[in-house]
């Protein structure tokens, strides 16, 4: 493989030529590994290094947040063995795609058959959202050199949205963070057909995902409309339209047939329904538009028609009476970083055309202004837990607790509460606490505060299950286990 060599400028004909001759001793394979085109993937490789090892170590340590990585891994598992995706935790027999529309999800079951474990689901989500850099990073080079590309693509995968999402266990949306990104990559490239392709499954998802879908159709209308490519925009309008039918259909045929009840579950958690008159503040509302658009793009997205896609995100959620979904926490925003970071790509590409001086340097000093703020903020982010000795530390807590819930054999029944879940759904039947709906399982794992006594836990288990007898049948690490004393009465 021939290397051509440029001398930087100085350089006399005797260093170049040793320049040259140094390079041609270098082996293939370290030039093409040093070349530009290979950061984006070597930023990729980093961060999936780092969100594999923050998930891992955090299921090590027992500290899940939700029930979410037990459902998911519930749903998984039964694809994985050519079963309809029954999550028990959300109700005995009760079919996840009557919940939320994700049948995308069911593409890692062949992982998850090799490997069937939660940390399976985990380290999947860390390669997906570690993927996603790679077109946040590759545009930002190819449109504003490598520098200024490599500071937005570590300011992208250093991203507060992200890291929540990454410290919030498995959600579907981890699928939705790469679709997103490669199709609005193609869409500042002016690659119409492949936009609209990776933008089109995003309706299997989540049953929200189809407005993005629209977003993004209406976007590539108003790029095409205005460079005057007219005969892409009739494709667009119809990407439009398979947005809008797909949540249409998902929220109005396929979710209340599958669950049973004629109905969206969560309806009532949008606008004034199920009573409630909560609206988001004012104040509230402001701090979650800041947090995604200043310490990331500057506020310099707002410049770009590419931020349209993140509306029927932010719409959705400050329409909801639910306050979760108003702010920063947890995982509702990590489908907005895409959208902001290459929308400030696309902006900053613009603007370099600007007859605005001011506007021309503040747009070429805020790559590295970005990058130094997603610095400076993982310091109180998740990521930070890195540079923490406790992080990958086991405490003689948790090992106590393993050796518990190991006590719980194969196929049993268990009604447990958040500790337990994601350490039995790979092996058991598992319930969520008080949601067994007439199902009287076998053992009940529960965590527990530190000042729960068992005959506080045997009256607990009574008032759950007033027919059913239990015992205790051990406790460590904060960890109660009790099986019922009739196992004939139990599922199994």
């Amino acid at each position: 493989m021939d290397t051509a060599v440029t001398a930087p400028p100085g350089t006399t004909a005797e260093g170049a030529a040793a320049t040259a001759s140094r390079s041609t001793r270098l082996p293939a394979r370290t030039v093409v590994l040093r070349h530009p085109r290979m950061d984006p993937y070597w930023l990729a490789l980093g961060l999936f290094a780092a969100f594999a090892t923050l998930s891992v170590c955090r299921y090590r340590r027992m500290a899940t947040m939700s029930w979410d990585l037990g459902i998911f891994e519930q749903a998984i598992r039964a694809y994985a063995h050519f079963q309809a995706p029954i999550a028990d935790l959300k109700g005995p027999g009760a079919n996840i795609l009557g919940d939320h529309f994700s049948p995308i999800t069911a593409l890692l079951a062949p992982l998850y058959r090799i490997f069937p474990s939660p940390l399976t689901l985990l380290v999947a989500q860390a390669a997906l959202f570690a993927l996603s850099a790679v077109p946040v990073a590759r545009t930002a080079a190819r449109l504003l050199g490598r520098a200024r590309g490599l500071a937005i693509g570590t300011a992208y995968g250093l991203a507060w949205g992200l890291q929540r999402a990454v410290d919030f266990d498995f959600h579907e949306i981890c699928f939705a963070i790469p679709l997103i990104a490669f199709s609005l990559e193609a869409v500042i490239l002016r690659r119409w057909y492949a936009a609209m392709l990776w933008a089109a499954p995003l309706v299997f998802v989540k049953e929200d995902m189809g407005g993005t879908v629209a977003a993004i159709g209406a976007v590539i209308v108003v790029r095409v409309w205005r460079e005057r490519e007219r005969g892409i925009a009739p494709l667009a309008i119809a990407l439009i339209g398979f947005g809008v039918l797909g949540s249409a259909l998902a929220l109005g045929v396929v979710i209340p047939g599958f669950n049973g009840a004629g109905s969206y579950d969560y309806w009532d958690k949008v606008g004034s329904g199920g009573g409630s008159d909560a609206t988001i503040p004012f104040a509230t509302a402001l701090r979650t538009l800041l947090w995604t658009l200043l310490p990331t793009t500057g506020l310099l997205a707002l410049r770009s028609p590419l931020l349209l896609a993140a509306l029927p995100t932010l719409g959705w959620r400050f329409l909801s009476h639910d306050e979760h979904y108003w702010g920063t926490d947890w995982h509702y925003s990590a489908v907005l970083m895409p959208v902001v970071f290459l929308a400030l790509v696309d902006a900053l590409d613009r603007i370099r055309e600007s007859r605005r001086g001011w506007l021309v340097r503040y747009a070429r000093q805020l790559p590295a202004a970005v990058c130094a703020a997603a610095l400076a903020l993982t310091t109180s982010l998740p990521l930070a837990g890195l540079t923490e000795e406790a992080t990958y530390r086991k405490p003689p807590d948790v090992a106590a607790a393993e050796r518990l819930l190991e006590r719980i054999p194969d196929g049993a029944t268990v009604e447990a509460n958040v500790g337990p879940i994601a350490r039995l759904t790979s092996r058991c039947r598992v319930f969520w606490v008080g949601a067994t709906q007439g199902v009287t399982p076998r053992y009940l794992a529960l965590a527990e505060p530190p000042d729960r006594t068992v005959r506080q836990e045997l009256a607990y288990a009574k008032q759950l299950h007033p027919k059913a007898r239990y015992e205790a049948l051990a406790t460590a690490g904060g960890y109660f286990l009790l099986r019922l004393k009739s196992p004939s009465a139990a599922g199994r």
